[in-house]
C-alpha cells in the first residue's frame, strides 16, 4: 500500500474560521441517554473495500448491529498533517491514496455527505488546540474502505479529524479525550489504522493468510490486547518504551495513534469486544474493538 501523505498548510487552509451559526447547530442537537460506542478498526490493505473476505463481513454486520450514528468522526491513519483539522466541506472526495491495485478499486466512490455541524463541534470540543476546518481533503481509504461496507448507502455523515504528524503519542490521546462528549451526541467516533504495521517484514502475496504470522508480531498482539483488555493506557501511550516487539509493531506512528483515539474515550461502564482479531501477511494486525455496552 502506497501512502499519500497530506502535509497541511495553515496558508492554504483557513486555519481558525469560526461560524456562529455551526456553534449553533452544533449545541442544538440534543444529548442522549446512552452513549455511541467508540471503534477501533484495523483497516488493512485497501483490497478490504472491495473483496469479499471475512474482515469485510465483520464490518458489514457491524453496521447492522450497531445503533445507527447521526454521523461519523472518523480519525484515518492516512491524513498526516501540521496542525489539526477536520474536514468541513459538504461532499468530500473519494480519495484514492493508493497506488499499483486494481481498476475496480480506483472505481469505487462513497458519497457520504459532509457534516458542518460535527465539523464545528469537533472544532469548539477541542480547547488544547486551534483546529482548522478544511475544504480540500475528503474521505481517504483509512475511512471509505469500511465505511462502504458498514454504511452501503452512504447515508451517514461523515467527518475526518487530522494526526498532526508533529506531536507524540500522549498528546494524542490528551486531544482525543476532548471529544468524548460526542459519543452523547450521536456521533460514532472512529480510530482506523492497524494495532502492527510494517511493511519491511510483510509478506504481500500472503495478505489473505491468517497463520503466518512473525513470532514478534504474536507477542505485541497479545500484549496490545492484554493492555486494551486491563485498560492500561499508560502503557499503551508508551509503547516505544516498551519491548522490541512493540517496536516492530509500530516503526512509524501513524497507523497505532488511532487506536489510542479509540481507548481516550472509554467510560468505566464499558466494555471491550474484539473483532476481526487476526495478522495477514506476517506484520498487518487486523485486530479491532469496540468500546461500549455489551
Amino acid at each position: 500500500m502506497n501512502r499519500k501523505y497530506f502535509i497541511a498548510s495553515s496558508i492554504a487552509l483557513s486555519a481558525i474560521v469560526k461560524f456562529g451559526t455551526w456553534r449553533a447547530m452544533a449545541n442544538d442537537i440534543d444529548e442522549q441517554d446512552e452513549e455511541m460506542p467508540a471503534i477501533f478498526i484495523g483497516h488493512g490493505s485497501p483490497m478490504n473495500a472491495i473483496e469479499d473476505n471475512a474482515f469485510a463481513k465483520v464490518w458489514r454486520k457491524l453496521g447492522e448491529t450497531l445503533p445507527k450514528p447521526k454521523a461519523v468522526l472518523c480519525v484515518s491513519a492516512h491524513w498526516e498533517t501540521r496542525g489539526t483539522f477536520v474536514t468541513a466541506m459538504a461532499k468530500p472526495k473519494t480519495i484514492h491514496d493508493f497506488g499499483n491495485f486494481p481498476k475496480a478499486l480506483y472505481d469505487v466512490q462513497y458519497p457520504a455527505p459532509g457534516s458542518e455541524w460535527l465539523a464545528s463541534h469537533a472544532q469548539n470540543a477541542i480547547q488544547s488546540t486551534n483546529v482548522g476546518l478544511d475544504e480540500s481533503w475528503g474521505l481517504d481509504h483509512g475511512s471509505w474502505s469500511f465505511l462502504r461496507r458498514m454504511f452501503p448507502e452512504a447515508d451517514v455523515p461523515v467527518v475526518e479529524l487530522s494526526l498532526d504528524a508533529t506531536k507524540d503519542a500522549q498528546y494524542h490521546y490528551n486531544l482525543a479525550k476532548e471529544l468524548k462528549g460526542l459519543r452523547k451526541k450521536g456521533v460514532l467516533v472512529i480510530g482506523s489504522g492497524n494495532l502492527i504495521h510494517n511493511f519491511k517484514y510483510l509478506n504481500f502475496q500472503a495478505m489473505s493468510n491468517t497463520s503466518m504470522a512473525h513470532d514478534w508480531a504474536l507477542e505485541a498482539h497479545d500484549d496490545f490486547k492484554r493492555l486494551i483488555q486491563n485498560d492500561d493506557h499508560r502503557s499503551l501511550i508508551q509503547y516505544k518504551k516498551h519491548s522490541k516487539a512493540f517496536q516492530l509493531s509500530a516503526p512509524t506512528p501513524e497507523h497505532y495513534l488511532p487506536m489510542l483515539y479509540a481507548l481516550a474515550l472509554r467510560s468505566p461502564k464499558d466494555n471491550v469486544s474484539f473483532f476481526n482479531d487476526a495478522i495477514v501477511g506476517g506484520s498487518i494486525d487486523m485486530t479491532s474493538f469496540t468500546l461500549g455496552k455489551s
